[in-house]
């Protein structure tokens, strides 16, 4: 058992789990639930079913926890990776396309509005748009994704990297490389016009 004040690591409150201790499984939930919703809200983008894939996850968490082998991955990982797949699944059964390598300017928040700007303006506006769309549209997938999570999802490096069950460097390195390639596509796009 922890020390007062002090809770258990993950890895011991799997054990725990996996003979049957319900509180260590309510110590988990609290502890990593944000993480999950998030990941299956990410995919899934909508919240009902955000929280259908999270309780799929800790209930999966609950009855595969004696086969879980902490040499692996870590429980943060394991459970990111459950509720991406779990949220996938989901769209499957819903026979819904994922929307994450695609980005519109809605969910971005940068739509001109077209009654407060002049003509012009909302031309060269939807212009630029588009000449971002191609552009992130050219990146390799793996790119779209971390830059999608990162920026139109407002996830941490943290959070991409469990969501993708990638190290931490190689999303940093994934966000860096697509933001460096907006940057010359988007003046060589600058350049033409």
């Amino acid at each position: 058992m922890a020390a007062a004040g002090r809770t258990p690591a993950d890895s011991i409150l799997i054990q725990r789990m996996a003979q049957g201790d319900q509180q260590a499984l309510e110590l988990l939930y609290d502890r990593h639930v944000r993480l999950v919703h998030s990941v299956a809200y990410g995919v899934v983008q909508n919240r009902e079913a955000a929280e259908e894939v999270t309780l799929d996850v800790f209930s999966r968490a609950w009855a595969s926890a004696a086969s879980y082998d902490h040499g692996q991955a870590q429980v943060r990982t394991w459970l990111s990776r459950m509720a991406r797949n779990r949220a996938i699944d989901w769209l499957r059964r819903e026979k819904v396309r994922p929307s994450l390598h695609s980005v519109t300017w809605a969910e971005v928040g940068h739509e001109p509005q077209a009654e407060t700007i002049a003509p012009e303006q909302a031309a060269q506006a939807r212009v630029e748009q588009e000449q971002v769309r191609q552009a992130l549209a050219t990146l390799p997938p793996e790119q779209q994704e971390a830059l999608a999570l990162a920026f139109f999802q407002g996830y941490s490096h943290s959070e991409v990297a469990a969501a993708l069950a990638q190290p931490l460097g190689t999303v940093k390195g994934r966000i860096r490389a697509a933001l460096k390639s907006l940057r010359t596509l988007l003046a060589d796009a600058q350049e033409r016009s």
